[in-house]
């Protein structure tokens, strides 16, 4: 009998422990990482260039 409470022991340790990780684990908003100038750099070659309109003689 102590060995079916012990693994219903376990079992509700692990749900309450999953449930607190995922409540959390994410960064609070005013923590998240700012968008570095070295980021938006790398980013700069992959945008297109404005398109030139047609040359009408």
């Amino acid at each position: 009998m102590w060995i079916l409470m012990l693994e219903a022991g376990v079992a509700l340790f692990l749900l309450v422990f999953i449930v607190w990780w995922t409540m959390f684990s994410g960064r609070p908003e005013d923590r998240k990482r700012p968008l570095r100038q070295k980021d938006e750099q790398l980013r700069e070659p992959l945008r297109e260039p404005p398109r030139e309109p047609p040359h009408q003689p």
